[in-house]
């Protein structure tokens, strides 16, 4: 009975939260911005990217692109990318592996998941639809779907966007990148070793219905926060698949982080007249406890009109509470600094 009252009080706090005018568009930006900030091989641009993630050590950060590009395709460049403090790249890996590197997480043992979503590329069949598992070294581990066949099954993904590792070593996975229909709108639940356990969602505006689920992270509690996109809303869940709330005041998100104080990082790149009407884009900043947005880093050439992406569309914090933004329109990394 306490449970269910209080999911009641949290739902309502979140709803007035999100409704009381467009207050999240003004809230304070107590950061600057680091331009330039990671140094690429000579000759190297950055590509699209949205896949940026901290190492373990809280220092060193893990970045995939789409190899100067919107995509890896008949690149020999490497998408993933590990930088230091200092913005020193550190090692790469993964050429001729994937397509279109997407989300990125950095599990309990340091491995490195990529989800390779193929999303707009132009690409031919056999490429794509899956999720690699690497060491900190490069060494491919264990992947999830089947290489270049899209589908719904147990072992089949269509653009999937991004994946995380709880604390038990189960696997979940956003699964449906928009796109052309058929599209999958559903959360997988995976064992340590693969083995599908659950999946649930379907098309749709309703509480565990998704449109273009696009983000994963969790918090301290082992709750599971998905960025449902298309629905300009965050969904929560337990691991179980139930739902437990849904909150809009964090706009419109492309990529999610909660850190180890359970501050969440929310990057907003597509809101604008278009699409979330009358709010802004960029990186919006709270508290998983009450939901109340306390920061907002706006997209610093904002364009209401444009329907594609602009802003950061992944986003991470590193140990010292600075802040990675990555570009897929801009083709950029930023790094946040408080003032």
């Amino acid at each position: 009975m306490l449970k269910t009252v209080a999911r009641v009080i949290t739902c309502i706090a979140a709803m007035f939260v999100g409704t009381i005018g467009y207050t999240q568009n003004d809230a304070p930006n107590p950061y600057e911005t680091v331009e330039g900030w990671a140094k690429l091989p000579e000759g190297r641009t950055w590509g699209a990217t949205s896949a940026v993630y901290p190492a373990n050590d809280g220092k060193h950060i893990w970045v995939a692109d789409r190899c100067g590009a919107n995509s890896c395709l008949d690149s020999d460049l490497d998408p993933v990318m590990l930088f230091d403090t200092d913005g020193n790249l550190v090692k790469s890996f993964g050429a001729g592996l994937m397509v279109w590197p997407h989300g990125i997480h950095v599990d309990p043992d340091d491995n490195v998941w990529v989800a390779d979503a193929v999303g707009y590329a132009p690409v031919p069949d056999g490429v794509g639809h899956r999720i690699y598992k690497f060491s900190p070294d490069g060494e491919l581990l264990m992947t999830l779907g089947s290489e270049g066949e899209a589908g719904e099954g147990k072992n089949t993904f269509r653009k999937p966007s991004d994946m995380l590792v709880a604390p038990n070593g189960d696997i979940f996975v956003v699964d449906g990148h928009n796109g052309s229909p058929p599209r999958n709108n559903r959360v997988v639940k995976f064992s340590s070793d693969g083995t599908f356990i659950k999946a649930w969602g379907v098309a749709g505006a309703e509480d565990g219905q998704f449109n273009d689920p696009h983000a994963l992270a969790m918090d301290s509690k082992g709750r599971l926060f998905v960025g449902d996109r298309g629905n300009s809303r965050i969904q929560i869940f337990d691991q179980d698949g139930n739902h437990l709330a849904s909150w809009t005041q964090f706009g419109r998100p492309s990529g999610l982080y909660i850190d180890k104080n359970d501050v969440l990082y929310s990057a907003d790149s597509e809101s604008g007249t278009r699409r979330n009407a009358g709010w802004k884009r960029g990186i919006r900043i709270g508290s998983v406890t009450d939901g109340v947005v306390t920061a907002f880093i706006p997209d610093p050439e904002p364009d209401p009109d444009n329907a594609g992406t602009s802003a950061a569309e992944g986003v991470a914090v590193d140990a010292e509470g600075n802040i990675y933004g990555a570009e897929v329109g801009p083709r950029a990394l930023k790094k946040y600094i408080r003032k």
